[in-house]
């Protein structure tokens, strides 16, 4: 069983990492293409159309790779987390739903506008569409990380012990669950800065090259100034995302920050440490004195729950949910009883505290006070991945906030073709939105374990009844079809850069 669970989460992850190599890019160019275009419409300047069709058509290329492989992300719910969709489909379907029917088509309609009305639109209706497609883009990112902020923290909804299932009690909570706002501000801020640095690395090259000058030299501008921007809004809302984690999640925050104790507020920041997972502390730890304190919680005065302490509590939460899960198999038995009714709805909230010992015994009555010590460990995750990759991901965005910032000025000031150690810096840092967007996601959903539904629903009670050998298939089919787009993406977007927007403009 633990390896249908391994497979099924390696499967789901090679896919999902793989689909948002593509999102980001979609999401950032979409907001470069309404800028550029509205330059044009504005000034009326040939060349700011010549950007739009030329960039345009990179994004299109992605967009269309993007759509294959979020549809094959999509089937899994039903082939590998069969009862994780029968569990919280109710729910979890919803946005996903809304979001297949409103944002992507609006999306892919625009886009047949974006692409073919250049000669049957005017200026403004064809800019309107852009815009619309843009709008389009950003709301189909919405409603699934309204989904994905609903597993981090599942808000206006409650257990039918008829049905045994999770059910939607409030649309409204669900949907301005502020976790799932952050995220999506969030995210969608990531994605404009993989947009910008894509427009801004590939004119450096042409900068580089001395091709396409003038071309380069403006989109380069725009790039800059709109992924300054949106770098700052990724450092803003990372920092009130951090907020939600240590609301929602403090067994990934004190993962993240390697805190095995609690200190008293306001906590120091780990700036790196060497952790000792078996004997749970840290043998080496740099640390800035109260700035983790004021970092994720915005105060002084509160603390910020370490390690130990959780799983001291958690294992309170297991014990009470052993009783939870007695509780409700007697109710099941007798739904009208109002004794055993009562019974069950003061252990409710840790039924899925009680859900991870069924990773270690069938019956949970048999469970033995190692498996509870167990299932209490296995509530926070392993510290180390955590750790390094959040700092990782956060040392290479603030590189990026500088070499933005750096842009920005030399751009405005018309000094770009005598600054080649920041051309070459800007071509190198070509794929570092990329990395961070993964590592993010990373830390966002390893953090989450053993959960799918954090708090809910464990990850190893969510999988289908398949086989393995339909899993080892599977898996190797995925990635022999996505390293094949993988090759057809980089040849289209090569053969396009190299070719160089050949338009009138343009030169």
């Amino acid at each position: 069983m633990n390896e249908i669970v391994d497979l099924s989460r390696l499967q789901f992850a090679i896919t999902a990492m793989y689909h948002f190599l593509f999102v980001p890019l979609t999401l950032g160019m979409t907001g470069l293409l309404v800028i550029m275009e509205s330059l044009y419409v504005i000034t009326d300047n040939p060349l700011y159309k010549d950007m739009t069709k030329f960039w345009g058509k990179l994004f299109g290329i992605n967009f269309a790779l993007g759509v294959t492989t979020g549809i094959t992300l999509e089937f899994q719910f039903g082939t590998n987390w069969a009862y994780y969709s029968h569990y919280v489909g109710d729910i979890f379907g919803a946005p996903l739903a809304i979001e297949g029917m409103m944002a992507f088509f609006l999306e892919s309609t625009f886009i047949g506008l974006f692409f073919f009305g250049w000669d049957r639109l005017t200026k403004s209706k064809h800019l309107l569409a852009t815009v619309l497609m843009a709008i389009g883009t950003n709301l189909s990112a919405l409603w699934i990380l309204i989904a994905n902020g609903w597993m981090q923290n599942p808000v206006g909804s409650k257990f039918n012990y008829l049905t045994m299932r999770m059910e939607l009690v409030d649309f409204w909570a669900v949907l301005f669950n502020p976790v799932a706002q952050v995220k999506f501000a969030h995210t969608v801020s990531a994605g404009y800065v993989t947009g910008s640095m894509f427009v801004l690395s590939i004119s450096a090259w042409y900068l580089l090259k001395k091709r396409h000058t003038e071309f380069a030299k403006k989109s380069f501008r725009v790039a800059a100034i709109f992924g300054f921007i949106s770098i700052c809004s990724v450092t803003v809302f990372g920092d009130e995302s951090g907020v939600h984690v240590y609301e929602t999640q403090p067994s990934k925050m004190a993962a993240m920050e390697s805190m095995w104790e609690t200190d008293k507020a306001p906590a120091p920041f780990n700036v790196a440490v060497l952790a000792n997972e078996d004997k749970q502390k840290n043998d080496f730890a740099l640390q800035i004195p109260w700035a983790m304190g004021l970092l994720a919680t915005h105060s002084m005065t509160k603390t910020i729950p370490g390690i130990l302490e959780i799983r001291a509590k958690n294992r309170q939460r297991v014990k009470s949910g052993i009783k939870a899960i007695i509780a409700l198999e007697a109710l099941r038995k007798e739904p009208k009883n109002p004794l055993l009714k009562k019974q069950f709805e003061l252990y409710q909230k840790d039924l899925g505290f009680g859900l991870l010992l069924k990773k270690y015994t069938k019956d949970i009555r048999l469970a033995t006070p190692k498996m509870i010590d167990q299932a209490a460990h296995d509530t926070v995750p392993l510290v180390t991945p955590l750790f390094w990759s959040f700092r990782l991901m956060v040392g290479l965005g603030f590189a990026m906030l500088v070499l933005f910032g750096l842009a920005t000025w030399y751009a405005i000031k018309d000094q770009l073709v005598n600054k080649r150690w920041l051309l070459h810096w800007s071509l190198w840092f070509l794929l570092v939105p990329w990395v961070c967007c993964e590592i993010g996601w990373f830390v966002a959903e390893y953090g989450r374990q053993p959960w799918t539904i954090y708090g809910i629903l464990p990850t190893h009670l969510s999988v289908s009844t398949i086989s393995i050998e339909s899993l080892y298939g599977s898996l190797g089919g995925f990635i022999a079809f996505y390293s094949l787009l993988f090759i057809v993406e980089i040849y289209l977007m090569i053969k396009f850069v190299r070719q160089g927007p050949l338009l009138a403009g343009s030169h």
